[in-house]
């Protein structure tokens, strides 16, 4: 493993995106506990794209401008979702001490983020390329290994984001104006996110 793939992997993964912006929304509403789980959901969404670079289907999703737009424009209403959600349910920016959600629900949701974003399947089939000889006879398996490092990297940069947001966390719901400003500012990040995606090309 290079140094190289390290410090370009920290760069893609600490740069905000949707899975920084739900994993701080979990730490600031309801703790450090949830914003790990909610790492960990949008971790494990980034294993259907890996999988899928691997097996070479994102040549085929790059090629099928049908399946690439189906996939986009289902990232983009889910996205738009979440805005919704997170601008008129309580619970998505709390005040209370505790905001009961299961943690199936809060992995599912992360899963789903990172599932429904086809860049992310177009990303992993350019990017792991570079740092692997596909004629070398053990090819696959470093894929593997350098995709297990990119999520192990995401996940640990997650929950950094995440306990950090905890951290402040009580310094925010103790202010009621605070809370209302955070979760129009997350929505309008959603929505802005899903206002990218749907004007993302091949």
């Amino acid at each position: 493993m290079s140094i190289e793939f390290l410090l370009t992997t920290l760069v893609i993964v600490a740069t905000p995106g949707t899975g920084v912006l739900y994993t701080l929304a979990a730490g600031l509403s309801r703790g450090a506990r949830t914003s790990v789980v909610a790492a960990l959901g949008c971790t494990l969404g980034i294993l259907p794209h890996m999988l899928a670079a691997i097996t070479g289907l994102a040549a085929l999703l790059h090629t099928s401008a049908l399946g690439f737009h189906v996939l986009k424009y289902l990232g983009v209403v889910y996205l738009l979702y979440m805005a919704w959600t997170t601008l008129r349910d309580k619970g998505a920016l709390a005040v209370e001490e505790t905001a009961p959600r299961s943690a199936a629900k809060i992995i599912t949701s992360g899963v789903l983020i990172n599932i429904l974003n086809p860049k992310l399947t177009i990303f992993f089939f350019a990017f792991l390329p570079q740092f692997v000889n596909t004629s070398e006879p053990a090819a696959f398996l470093r894929m593997l290994g350098l995709s297990a490092v990119f999520m192990l990297v995401t996940f640990v940069v997650f929950v950094g984001y995440g306990v950090f947001a905890a951290a402040v966390r009580n310094h925010v719901i103790s202010r009621l104006a605070v809370v209302l400003w955070m979760r129009r500012v997350f929505a309008g990040s959603f929505a802005a996110l899903a206002g990218r995606l749907a004007l993302t090309d091949r």
